[in-house]
């Protein structure tokens, strides 16, 4: 669960999603970008929305495997050397 009111790239949801576990993530910011369709979206200043999609989760054997699942996959998209050389690039480019 990570209903963050603004964040800069969503690393605590990727690295959720490393370690299998469905993620239940905010709405706004970059997250949805980063989350893409493996995790439950909900508007984090609506606490009844997130009560719901934790007990859903909880309940809901399926849509935890199918969250599971979905963030195994979504975080392949996503790598510490593809970072290291973007990075590298920009820098590179100004110095």
């Amino acid at each position: 669960m990570f209903p963050s009111l603004w964040e800069g790239f969503g690393l605590p949801v990727l690295e959720a999603m490393a370690c299998g576990t469905p993620v239940i993530t905010s709405n706004l910011s970059s997250l949805p970008e980063v989350a893409g369709d493996a995790a439950l979206s909900i508007d984090p200043y609506n606490v009844g929305e997130l009560a719901e999609a934790m007990t859903t989760v909880a309940s809901n054997s399926t849509l935890w495997r199918s969250l599971h699942e979905a963030g195994l996959a979504r975080v392949k998209a996503f790598s510490w050397r593809q970072t290291g050389l973007r990075t590298s690039e920009i820098l590179q480019r100004y110095l």
